[in-house]
């Protein structure tokens, strides 16, 4: 099997149309009597990955290089608004998609996670921030990593070490990294239920004596670097090769799947913008597992 984007588009398409002859009720909801889409629901998520996938940030450049390039894969493709609305639509749906080739993964059930958070910059100017539809959940925020104020949302990520993202969140760019990772960790119970003793690596941010108990109460392990005055803690010598690993994974959604360049301008824009990312993400891991190759976080075979 040759590893290029026709091939990652069909294993997706095929896999989301199985996925939905057994678990209809995944797909958005559809009055019994009326018009069928021309565009399926298995195309349409194949459609928004290969966009993420293949870099187009604009979506009326996509749909003119889709109907240039990409007619042996959709038959029909729909103008920019209607796109956008599906895609809005299929948010849940992606979501869905995203959890199963994640769990259809060898690397699922590895024992160590890493946690940390990213900025999701959303505008610029004073007028954005005021104006902007998205004011009162973006704000602005501080990215000690790259030592720069923004205006935006902050991407919370749970993945394995191979960057196969296992939970994920989008917040205000002032939200308590500690608190969002106890919220992702209590809304899906199911995640930590059979994994006892999961190993979680955070950055120096995960820190408290509360956070830490409440985290152990669901069976997780907390690692992290120590703070300026504490004494040194287990695993020291893993955190800075370890924290290298967790910046690539986050570059790879910022310098090849362009994050913050999403170009939403409301909620749902900005949420499912970033969902084809993780979608686009997790299918190439997804992809790469099956075919035996390698590097599993490796794109360059798609995104061309």
């Amino acid at each position: 099997m040759t590893n290029d984007v026709d091939t990652l588009a069909t294993a997706l398409y095929a896999t989301t149309d199985d996925l939905l002859k057994k678990r209809p009720d995944l797909a958005p909801w559809r009055p019994g009597v009326g018009i069928a889409p021309r565009l399926s629901d298995p195309e349409l998520v194949t459609l928004a990955m290969m966009q993420a996938m293949l870099g187009f940030t604009s979506e009326a450049r996509w749909l003119r290089h889709a109907r240039l390039h990409l007619r042996h894969l959709f038959p029909y493709l729909p103008q920019q608004s209607g796109y956008n609305k599906r895609l809005r639509k299929d948010a849940g749906l992606m979501r869905s998609i995203t959890r199963f080739l994640a769990t259809d993964t060898s690397v699922w059930s590895d024992d160590v996670w890493m946690v940390d958070s990213t900025p999701v910059e959303c505008g610029r100017s004073r007028e954005t921030a005021k104006r902007s539809d998205l004011a009162g959940w973006a704000e602005y925020g501080y990215c000690a990593s790259h030592s720069r104020f923004f205006w935006g949302l902050r991407l919370h990520l749970v993945c394995t070490l191979q960057g196969l993202p296992i939970a994920f969140a989008l917040t205000g760019a002032k939200a308590d990294e500690r608190e969002t990772l106890l919220d992702l960790l209590a809304a899906d119970p199911d995640l930590l239920s059979e994994r006892a003793g999961q190993t979680v690596i955070g950055d120096k941010n995960y820190f408290g004596r509360d956070f830490e108990h409440e985290l152990a109460q669901t069976g997780a392990q907390l690692l992290r670097p120590a703070r300026k005055g504490e004494r040194e803690r287990p695993g020291a010598h893993l955190f800075k090769p370890l924290r290298q690993i967790i910046e690539s994974i986050n570059e790879t959604f910022k310098g090849q799947l362009d994050l913050e360049r999403h170009r939403g301008r409301t909620a749902g824009g900005v949420i499912v913008r970033v969902m084809q990312r993780i979608l686009a993400l997790t299918t190439a891991i997804w992809h790469n597992d099956a075919t035996g190759q390698a590097t599993l976080r490796s794109l360059t075979k798609y995104d061309h």
